[in-house]
């Protein structure tokens, strides 16, 4: 049986282990991690201006509920598919690698262990073909 967060099929099976959660600190340090990668995002001069004009509130929450979601911490994904989210955004390869070095840096404050990192990253990666645009 298979789910979707942001139209990418997940296997419900490979939906994190308690100890892959416990990595991010739970549902609430997901939440953070989340917030703080927006956040970040929205500071960073590189892509500020991606972010200028979207409902921060929203994407901080549905944001959270995807990390929760793939992680396996036990969320349901309420937003719109990846591309629908980002169409007409003009998202490059590089505004992508920026918002990851910002969820690195996220995660990092957290004290994301490195392995527990790479796993997250690994299941958002397939997502980048819907999101750059050029």
């Amino acid at each position: 049986m298979e789910k979707t967060a942001g139209a990418v099929a997940v296997p419900i099976a490979q939906a994190g282990s308690a100890g892959l959660v416990a990595d991010f600190g739970g549902r609430e340090g997901i939440a953070r991690i989340a917030s703080r990668t927006v956040e970040l995002s929205e500071a960073d001069p590189r892509i500020a201006a991606i972010f200028a004009s979207h409902d921060t509130v929203r994407l901080k929450r549905t944001l959270a509920e995807q990390f929760c979601y793939l992680l396996g911490a036990g969320c349901d994904y309420s937003g719109r598919d990846m591309k629908t989210a980002h169409a007409a955004m003009g998202a490059t390869r590089a505004d992508l690698n920026a918002l990851v070095e910002n969820l690195q840096a996220a995660m990092r404050e957290a004290g994301v262990p490195f392995a527990a990192q790479n796993r997250l990253l690994a299941k958002l990666a397939p997502m980048s073909r819907q999101v750059v645009e050029r």
